[in-house]
């Protein structure tokens, strides 16, 4: 009876290992190689999958993106507005529908879409291993293993794991922004905003060309520095944070006053960014930031939306921010909207756990797994916040698209936040992305510590 009982097992276990070999051979012949439908809709609004994008000749780092762009001077197929959306509310999320009804002025312009996410080829191998390896652990939230740098679940089942495929999403290396400003609207009554202007610098170890493991790199995520350059009252200040794959990121922050650095425990989660009178909580950042354990993650399936796509606009430091912030949102002229396939995930907080919006909506890029558009709700079941994050093909990663600006809009307080903008910030000083490490000193572990802030801060 045990040996029928074994072979029984080994049966189940062969099929079921069969059965997810045949779904990973459909990665790179019915899907793409990162796990998205590789055909058009049936309508012919959003195309079949085509070759990544490259820019026209004679582009480098540091000239303007757009101008280089092969579909630059493309006309919106139409706009939305107040007047029309209930005809697209469709495919359109909950809180882009109410922005759209309550904001005097604010349209969304809709233009062809073009599907040229890619990625390298060493990041599609790594996916494609991962179809049968990437797993999470048994807290049933962290990311256990999975072939990196690589898409973990190319083939998701639940939600927890479209939101890996976001928090693991391959960005080279890192990303600089050394000229970055935060702009936050002025509160009610008030005709002073708020303008933060920063330079900070992300690092990923696992993103090395290659195959690794968050094993392999001891389970370390990220890490992130950041420090203010204006206003007066902030200049010099500065946070580092290091962020794992299965455990609480550290936060260490430079106090100029006291000319100390102090860990931050609690600085995670709804806690506010410091600075921005409570309109910024920390895991908004890149519309989803930290550990994603406090939350049970539903996985909706997937529908058609108009996201923020190839918003090359905002990557040109020669924009006046005059130009492009007006009282209640970013300028809509300077938006591009385009008809793609999202996963919809929805998340509501854990038994036990509080936090200042209990229930979040996020909807991701079936291309690029980025997350495009979240929806937040209140603790009374509101809607609360929309947030929108640009995305935008990084010709220095081989095709990759990446997140660029946010946008969060409170639909309750009027308020609203742009974030990674370096409008105004001069040319050429818009995001760079590193392929690879080199000699760079902010690319390596060591440059993440208490220590390092401390001396790099009172330089």
């Amino acid at each position: 009876m045990k040996k029928i009982k074994t072979l029984v097992a080994v049966s189940v276990l062969c099929a079921t290992h069969g059965a997810f070999a045949a779904e990973a051979d459909k990665l790179g012949t019915e899907l793409t190689p990162l796990g998205a439908d590789k055909s058009g809709n049936k309508e012919g609004t959003i195309p079949a999958i085509g070759a990544p994008d490259t820019p026209k000749a004679g582009w480098s780092q540091g000239k303007n993106r757009e101008d280089f762009w092969t579909h630059k001077g493309e006309k919106p197929l139409f706009t939305i507005d107040a007047s029309n959306v209930d005809k697209y509310a469709d495919k359109l999320s909950p809180a882009q529908v109410q922005m759209l009804k309550q904001t005097k002025g604010y349209h969304m312009d809709i233009y062809p879409s073009h599907r040229t996410c890619s990625a390298p080829d060493f990041v599609q191998a790594n996916t494609k291993i991962n179809a049968t390896r990437g797993k999470i652990g048994s807290d049933g939230w962290s990311l256990e293993d999975a072939a990196l740098p690589g898409v973990p679940f190319p083939l998701p089942k639940k939600g927890i794991e479209v939101l890996w495929n976001f928090l693991a999403g391959y960005q080279g290396v890192g990303v600089e922004l050394k000229n970055g400003l935060t702009y936050i609207s002025p509160r009610p009554g008030s005709t002073e905003p708020i303008k933060a202007g920063w330079s900070q610098i992300n690092y990923f170890p696992w993103a090395k060309k290659g195959t690794t493991s968050p094993a392999g790199v001891d389970g370390y995520k990220q890490g992130f520095y950041y420090t203010y350059n204006t206003p007066a009252a902030f200049a010099g200040q500065g946070i580092v944070e290091n962020l794992y794959f299965k455990k609480e990121l550290e936060a260490f922050y430079y106090f100029t006053g006291q000319r100390r650095v102090r860990r931050l425990p609690a600085y995670a989660y709804d806690a506010p960014v410091i600075g921005f009178e409570n309109q910024y909580p920390i895991d908004a950042t890149n519309l989803y930031f930290g550990n994603p354990d406090r939350f049970d993650w539903k996985l909706l399936g997937k529908k058609e939306m108009y996201i923020s796509y190839n918003n090359f606009k905002f990557n040109d430091g020669s924009i006046k921010p005059e130009d492009a912030f007006r009282e209640n949102s970013i300028n809509p002229a300077l938006e591009r909207y385009e008809l793609h396939r999202v996963w919809v995930v929805e998340g509501t907080v854990k038994q036990g756990f509080r936090h200042s919006a209990p229930k979040k909506v996020m909807y991701f890029d079936e291309d690029s797994w980025n997350v495009a558009v979240g929806d937040d709700y209140d603790a009374q079941g509101k809607i609360w916040k929309l947030k929108e994050n640009k995305i935008l093909p990084v010709w220095e990663l081989g095709g990759t698209c990446a997140n660029t600006v946010l946008a969060m809009y409170d639909l309750i307080g009027g308020r609203y936040v742009a974030d990674n903008v370096v409008f105004g910030a001069g040319a050429g000083r818009d995001m760079q992305w590193f392929a690879e490490a080199g000699n760079n000193p902010k690319l390596k572990d060591n440059f993440y510590t208490a220590d390092n802030l401390k001396t790099i801060s009172e330089r």
